[in-house]
């Protein structure tokens, strides 16, 4: 009895108000993003659940007392809310998304592959070893600021050089608005350095090259090893596919933990807004070009390449902006094609089967 009187004794000399018990839905992410979109009195009838993991077969989906698998039918991916229909899973309404990270399919494939959605932060990861490369990192920004995510830099294996100064310098040179995190994945480092973006109720991503600690930063996060890691070649410092999948992780502080497969190929489309974010002192220099319809390679009174006999800015970022730009348009372009060729043939199908009534 005195422990218990000590103990609330102590908290109001504190002054500190009880911190509310969160909900099992805000243990998976809910956040009023979602809330809004729904009517209370559908709740029991429709209960949010959300994509952990997504399986040629069907979509695994977790709620408030839910785990289970259900039938392909919405286009979800992986993070997703869903409204579940209790009596025809595949009829699920899939909840507006408050972003989406995606990408051209690899391959010859002229098709969209979704990432992940409702990610708030995303931590791009590279080694600092020869896995490291500012082109494959920009790609992974890009991607980012056009999904509306906020992007993180997070160096691992920074125990295996004598200086990353050099990595590090190079990382923060890509953009103003980018944190960047330097770390042992293993230990306590990354609890620590990451807890600002790993609060309760946000959903974090980890993308990144296979083997550069994508896994071991989730175990460390979650303070367990779940998650199966491998070591990298030491030939090449090329990384292992450890992680198959993309699957949700739920930290026990709230936060959601999405480990990712690492991407042999990442090629961008509909990111015209992200490749402006991550080059804004060259796009403003654009705007100072004397032709609207300048291509900054040639012509008389471009700003670019006055910056660029200047030294102003850095010949290989131009170079690499330039590459993005004209990747970005090609992709988008083949891809609104292939779009216009299905809706076209879904037009025709639609036509011979109202034929085929008659």
């Amino acid at each position: 009895m005195k422990r218990e009187y000590l103990d609330f004794l102590k908290s109001t000399e504190t002054n500190e108000p009880p911190k509310p018990a969160r909900s099992a839905l805000q243990d998976l992410g809910w956040q009023s993003f979602f809330a809004q979109q729904i009517d209370i009195e559908d709740l029991a009838k429709t209960p949010p659940v959300r994509v952990t993991e997504v399986h040629r077969n069907g979509l695994q989906i977790v709620g408030d007392n839910i785990d289970l698998m259900i039938p392909p039918g919405p286009e979800a991916t992986v993070g997703d809310w869903l409204l579940l229909n209790q009596d025809q899973p595949d009829r699920s309404q899939l909840l507006e998304r408050k972003s989406l990270i995606q990408r051209r399919a690899a391959g010859h494939d002229r098709r969209v592959q979704l990432i992940a959605a409702n990610i708030d932060t995303a931590f791009i990861v590279s080694s600092c070893n020869a896995d490291f490369n500012v082109a494959r990192l920009e790609r992974y920004i890009a991607l980012a600021f056009e999904a509306d995510v906020a992007p993180v830099i997070v160096l691992t294996k920074a125990d295996l050089v004598t200086d990353v100064g050099d990595y590090v310098k190079k990382a923060e040179r890509m953009s103003a608005s980018v944190p960047v995190i330097c770390l042992d994945a293993r230990g306590e480092q990354p609890q620590s350095k990451l807890a600002a973006w790993c609060g309760p109720g946000q959903t974090v991503a980890f993308l990144g090259s296979s083997g550069v600690g994508k896994s071991t930063l989730t175990n460390a996060l979650a303070g367990s090893q779940k998650i199966e890691t491998q070591s990298i070649r030491e030939d090449d410092a090329k990384g292992r596919h450890t992680t198959t999948r993309r699957q949700l992780h739920f930290l026990s502080n709230g936060c959601a933990v999405l480990d990712t497969p690492g991407m042999r190929e990442l090629q961008l489309t509909d990111v015209k807004s992200g490749i402006a974010n991550l080059f804004s002192d060259i796009e403003e220099l654009t705007g100072q070009c004397r032709f609207n319809d300048c291509s900054h390679t040639q012509e008389p009174g471009c700003a670019v390449l006055e910056a660029l006999a200047k030294e102003e800015i850095d010949v290989a970022r131009v170079q690499r902006w330039r590459k993005l730009i004209a990747e970005e348009q090609y992709n988008t372009a083949t891809l609104a094609e292939r779009r216009a060729k299905d809706r076209s043939f879904g037009k025709l199908i639609r036509q011979v089967q109202k034929d085929n009534r008659k």
